[in-house]
């Protein structure tokens, strides 16, 4: 038996009149989900445990079965893992995005955050202006580290953990009351814009109709993470197949594999089926017992708050990455149960995340179940089927119930 998790991050959402009171998860055309609703579990999983912020991070390890009450020590340190960063035990990570904050003649803090993505701005041209933040803000208790798009990373020598808010949950806000109290961190912000906002790959990016990448922004302070060995809790060998750095770094902790798909990216245009195919490959060839398959497409449309564009990152979630599994372990013969769920909803409403429970449905290519149920939301509550513990869903997958 192989066991798959395909994770649409943000994918849940709320109703939305646009959509005649559908949410896009129910909106999108997923042939696939829709046959395998029919023949699966569904049911809802509380990924977020009350009272602590619903992130990726949070919530990611929840799926993988962590409890995040007992593991989380912060986002920026499981990021840290991924890039190679040994931290020291009195280190503090700090999550350094490059975003784009407005440019009227105004006060640093009068600014607005106009978008956290920086229009998805790539590696490479965010690696150019991090090094120029680098090569003019870096000192010895601050050191500054590329990571992935506008995901990056700065490490604090004998940090604190402050308490910073992530730039995804003040789009359109005006900065002024979101800043760190820290004064260093702060002055580091503002210095940043006189950096980056005129630098030429900015004019550039401006001149190509591209947000610029004007400023850096810290949040997700934390300490250095201790997570057990995922195949020596679970008994499974285990991959990651992910483009986001923090994925990787809960992996490395775990001492799961990572696996590496070229195109890649984070986005809505994503290598989808290169995602597809390596884990197949890892679960056949490579004689894995379990794989992780993370989409961020969902939650970064939701962010953008572009429902046409979460549609079709469902829509190519189910065709392009769930089809294609599907497909070719079948065609190989191979027993396997899948897991198909987010890790948090990302509503278009609100452009950022919530705590509350997600859908989940899962198949067991086995023990095919009837049922009249869909994968939506509305349907996955109305089942009466809920983990209150979202760290135990991957119980029902591994057949632990």
């Amino acid at each position: 038996m192989k066991y798959i998790i395909v994770l649409g991050d943000g994918m849940a959402d709320e109703p939305l009149q646009e959509l005649g009171g559908k949410t896009p998860l129910a909106y999108a055309h997923t042939p696939v989900m829709d046959e395998l609703a029919k023949i699966s579990e569904i049911g809802v999983s509380q990924t977020v445990p009350q009272g602590m912020s619903p992130g990726s991070d949070t919530a990611n390890l929840s799926v993988l079965g962590y409890n995040p009450r007992e593991y989380y020590t912060g986002r920026s340190p499981l990021e840290a893992l991924s890039i190679g960063v040994d931290m020291n035990l009195t280190d503090v990570a700090l999550r350094c995005n490059i975003v784009t904050v407005s440019e009227e003649a105004v006060a640093y803090e009068a600014r607005t955050i106009v978008d956290h993505s920086s229009s998805e701005i790539s590696t490479e041209d965010a690696a150019v202006l991090l090094a120029a933040v680098k090569e003019a803000l870096e000192t010895d208790i601050y050191k500054y580290y590329v990571g992935t798009s506008y995901r990056h990373l700065t490490i604090w020598d004998k940090g604190e953990v402050v308490d910073l808010t992530p730039p995804h949950d003040i789009l359109g806000k005006v900065i002024g009351d979101y800043l760190p109290k820290e004064e260093a961190l702060k002055e580091m912000m503002k210095k940043s814009f006189d950096i980056l906002n005129n630098h030429p790959l900015n004019v550039a990016r401006a001149k190509q109709g591209l947000h610029k990448a004007n400023s850096i922004w810290f949040w997700g302070a934390g300490t250095r993470p201790r997570l057990d060995s995922f195949e020596k809790k679970f008994g499974k060998k285990g991959s990651m197949i992910s483009a986001v750095d923090l994925l990787k770094g809960i992996a490395v902790g775990a001492e799961m594999k990572v696996v590496e798909v070229e195109g890649a990216d984070g986005t809505l245009h994503t290598n989808y089926e290169g995602k597809a195919m390596a884990a197949v490959k890892e679960l056949t060839e490579n004689n894995q017992d379990f794989v992780y398959i993370h989409v961020e497409a969902p939650d970064e449309m939701g962010h953008q708050g572009s429902t046409v564009n979460k549609i079709k990152a469902i829509e190519y979630l189910d065709k392009r990455v769930i089809g294609i599994v599907k497909e070719q372990l079948e065609q190989l013969g191979i027993d396997y149960r899948m897991l198909i769920m987010p890790d948090h909803p990302t509503p278009i409403r609100l452009r950022t995340h919530t705590g509350n429970p997600v859908p989940y449905m899962l198949y067991d290519s086995t023990k095919k179940l009837e049922s009249s149920w869909e994968y939506t939301e509305e349907d996955a509550f109305a089942t009466g089927n809920k983990v209150e513990n979202g760290y135990e869903t991957i119980k029902k997958l591994f057949q632990e119930q």
